[in-house]
C-alpha cells in the first residue's frame, strides 16, 4: 500500500505535472513536423516526395502519410524535373507492362513513320496451336488464323492495345531469330538506358521472372513518350486486326482527365500496373490490388495524377 500512495503522491508534485506538460508538448511537435509537407533527396538526386495526402475514389479511400498508395511502388515526372519516388524500390513481376520494352525494340529494328506498314509477320499453324494453348490457360491473347499477314502495324497494336501474349512471342520469334535472342535485346537495351534493376525474361511479361521498379519503367515511359510512333500508339483506343477484328484498348483511362498513355498489366503476381502518361505527368505504379487488378491500377494511376494538379 505504501508503495501505491508513493506513486500516487509523484503523479500529483509540481515536477511531475511539468514534466506531463513537457511530453504534451513533445508530442505536440511530432504531430506538427510528420503532418508538415516535405520534399526529400536521395543519394540519388531523385526526389522523394513525401506530403501527407488523402487518395479516394467512389469505392474506396487509400490514405498515405508519405504521397504514395499504400501498396506497391510508384514513380513519376512533371516535365524535364527530376523524377519523384516512392520508398522500397525494389524488382517486382511488372506483367505486361513489359510490351512496352517488346515494341520499343521491335521499332529499333523497323522504325515506322506516318502512313507506314512495316514488314509483315506471317502467322503459321504453331502459332494458332500456341495461341488456343495460352487462351485454355487464361492468357491475354488475340485470334490469329493459319497463313494470317499482321503487318508490324497491326502486331505493335495488338501488342500494345488488347496486350496479345501470342502475338508478342510470334514477333519476337520473327525479329530476332528466337524468342531467347529477342529477350536478350530487351535487357541490353534496358541496360543502355540505365535500368539497372531490371530483367526481362519473356517479351509479353507473363512470367513472373520479368521484374522491374517503378523507378526503371519510369526511364523507359520517358523514352517512349518521345517517340511519336509509339506514342500515338498508346494513344489508340480500338484499331481493326484481319482476323480478330476490332480490338480494344485495356487502358480504359483514354481520353479522360488528360490521359493519352500509355500499357496496362495485370496478373496474380505483379498486381495491377500501369505505365501512364497525363498532361505534364509521366509515371509508373507497380503492384496495385483490388478486385480487378487493371482498375486497381488505373486508379493508383488517377488519384497520383489527381493529387498532383490539386497540389
Amino acid at each position: 500500500m505504501s508503495q501505491t500512495l508513493h506513486r500516487h503522491h509523484r503523479r500529483t508534485t509540481p515536477y511531475g505535472r511539468r514534466r506531463a506538460l513537457f511530453a504534451v508538448v513533445l508530442l505536440l511537435l511530432a504531430a506538427t513536423a510528420v503532418a508538415a509537407p516535405r520534399h526529400l533527396f536521395s543519394n540519388d538526386g531523385l526526389v522523394s516526395d513525401s506530403a501527407g495526402s488523402v487518395f479516394e475514389d467512389k469505392d474506396r479511400a487509400y490514405l498515405s502519410t508519405d504521397g504514395w498508395p499504400l501498396q506497391g511502388q510508384g514513380a513519376y515526372v512533371l516535365g524535364d524535373g527530376r523524377p519523384a519516388v516512392s520508398p522500397h524500390q525494389r524488382p517486382v513481376p511488372i506483367a505486361s507492362v513489359a510490351k512496352v520494352m517488346t515494341a520499343y525494340v521491335v521499332l529499333k529494328r523497323h522504325p515506322l513513320h506516318e502512313g507506314d506498314s512495316g514488314p509483315s509477320f506471317v502467322v503459321d499453324q504453331r502459332d494458332v496451336v500456341d495461341t488456343e494453348v495460352r487462351r485454355r490457360d487464361g492468357q491475354s491473347v488475340v485470334s490469329v488464323g493459319a497463313g494470317e499477314q499482321l503487318t508490324e502495324r497491326d502486331a505493335l497494336m495488338a501488342i500494345l492495345l488488347p496486350s496479345a501474349n501470342n502475338v508478342s512471342l510470334l514477333v519476337a520469334r520473327q525479329v530476332s531469330g528466337s524468342v531467347a535472342a529477342f529477350v536478350a535485346e530487351m535487357n541490353r537495351t534496358a541496360r543502355a538506358l540505365g535500368m539497372r534493376h531490371t530483367t526481362y525474361t519473356d517479351p509479353s511479361g507473363y512470367d513472373d521472372g520479368t521484374v522491374s521498379t517503378a523507378l526503371d519503367q519510369l526511364r523507359l515511359a520517358r523514352v517512349v513518350a518521345r517517340n511519336p510512333t509509339l506514342a500515338e500508339m498508346m494513344a489508340t483506343r480500338s484499331y481493326g486486326l484481319p482476323v480478330a477484328g476490332e480490338v480494344t484498348n485495356t487502358n480504359t483511362l483514354l481520353g479522360h482527365d488528360g490521359f493519352v498513355g500509355m500499357k496496362t498489366g495485370s496478373d496474380n503476381a505483379a498486381g495491377g500496373c500501369f505505365m501512364f502518361r497525363s498532361g505534364r505527368v509521366i509515371g509508373v505504379v507497380l503492384g496495385q490490388r483490388g478486385p480487378n487488378l487493371i482498375s486497381a491500377g488505373l486508379s493508383a494511376a488517377k488519384q497520383l495524377v489527381d493529387r498532383l494538379e490539386n497540389a
